[in-house]
């Protein structure tokens, strides 16, 4: 049964989502400010968070830094109130995985945890018979464990990241529109989604920087490709 920590202040909210998660398998522990989502999560080790970002003591952004300064790998889902660009970048640079504007449905919810849960291996994946492994210059990937090795060097990834130098894998050297990479990996083009996109590639360029031979290019005003050597 996987672990969900519910950090979130608005009680009627944070009452119906636990009450609806748990009917549908998830264990669900509920706080009510940032200070004690911290202690939480320390204390439980939980699969998944879901993080309001204006929460009070101790806002979403500075829980998701605190947890990023030794955890990579849990997935975290912001739920927000603000529309605005750079809140969702900011959302993405502080360690976020994904992000849910409010109001949303129960529908997507359950469908972002799933997608989130399924990369951690937490849920049953039908088996594809996907490539999983790829040699991306000097690198080795491998999608499903969510890591990045050069040498002895290992970097772990988030599953959003691993999507999408997966996706950038299965097509290398060929140019990606930005509309084809944003309705693959984040389901819709949006402006949002598209600010969020680049903080993630640039994450990825740092994370090969060291093979000179290997970079993602950007095509200005068409979109991104993955050069091999």
């Amino acid at each position: 049964m996987p672990k969900v920590l519910l950090v979130e202040d608005e009680p009627a909210l944070a009452m119906v989502l636990k009450e609806t998660l748990e009917t549908q398998g998830f264990m669900v522990t509920h706080v009510e400010n940032g200070e004690l989502g911290l202690k939480q999560y320390h204390r439980q080790a939980p699969d998944l968070l879901i993080l309001d970002v204006m929460l009070p003591q101790m806002n979403g952004f500075d829980v998701a830094k605190t947890i990023r300064q030794t955890d990579r790998t849990t997935p975290i889902l912001f739920l927000t109130a603000k529309g605005q660009g750079k809140d969702v970048v900011e959302g993405f640079e502080a360690g976020g995985t994904d992000y849910l504007r409010k109001p949303f449905s129960m529908e997507e919810l359950m469908v972002r945890m799933r997608v989130l849960l399924s990369h951690q291996r937490l849920l049953p994946n039908v088996e594809t018979g996907e490539q999983t492994h790829f040699t991306v210059g000097l690198y080795h990937f491998d999608s499903q464990r969510l890591t990045l090795s050069l040498g002895t060097s290992n970097q772990r990834m988030t599953a959003r990241e691993a999507e999408l130098l997966k996706l950038f894998c299965q097509n290398a050297n060929r140019l990606l529109t930005k509309e084809s990479i944003l309705l693959a990996i984040w389901g819709d083009d949006s402006f949002f989604n598209s600010r969020s996109m680049d903080v993630f590639i640039s994450r990825l360029r740092k994370y090969l920087k060291e093979d000179p031979a290997v970079n993602i290019i950007n095509l200005r005003g068409t979109g991104y490709k993955l050069v091999l050597g």
